[in-house]
């Protein structure tokens, strides 16, 4: 497994609620690439419950939403937005867990359009949430033009988790 290197780190205006680790609001989400899959190690805080020690289901939604749109960046190397996402909550997230396991993977992909498959662990190894992602891609010039992405690689070194 490689860590993935965010191409907008110290980046002006760069503050996406979703990865940017300066972002004191946001979710500050790294990701890491095993083979066909992208993974995220998450540790959920309280100020992200909806419910008393209950992940938001909105909390879901982003993550699974970010993951699908770095699968996108790492494994098609280009940028887009997500079009359509499809949730399936399964089981509740328990905020005071050590941390989340996040995996997603291209599923399918048609003209300009990716779908992502995507899922939300407990720390226990449960499923407890899942998405279907439609994501539309740009080409690779208007994904320099419009998000300043110029490619995303990773790490040289293995990263083993310490989970």
């Amino acid at each position: 497994m490689k860590k993935i290197i965010n191409p907008w780190k110290g980046m002006d205006k760069y503050n996406c609620f979703g990865c940017c680790p300066t972002n004191e609001s946001g979710v500050k989400m790294e990701f890491f690439e095993d083979g066909d899959e992208i993974i995220s190690f998450w540790k959920p805080e309280p100020q992200f419950q909806g419910w008393i020690n209950t992940l938001h289901g909105g909390i879901h939604a982003v993550l699974l939403d970010e993951i699908s749109g770095w699968t996108v960046f790492r494994k098609m190397q280009t940028g887009g937005v997500t079009s359509r996402m499809e949730i399936k909550y399964l089981k509740p997230v328990d905020t005071t867990q050590s941390h989340l396991i996040l995996k997603a993977r291209i599923k399918g992909i048609v003209r300009n359009l990716v779908t992502v498959e995507a899922e939300l662990y407990s720390a226990d190894d449960e499923l407890c949430s899942k998405a279907l992602c439609t994501y539309y891609t740009f080409s690779k010039e208007k994904a320099e033009k419009d998000m300043n992405f110029r490619g995303c690689d990773v790490e040289p070194e293995e990263f083993i988790p310490l989970i």
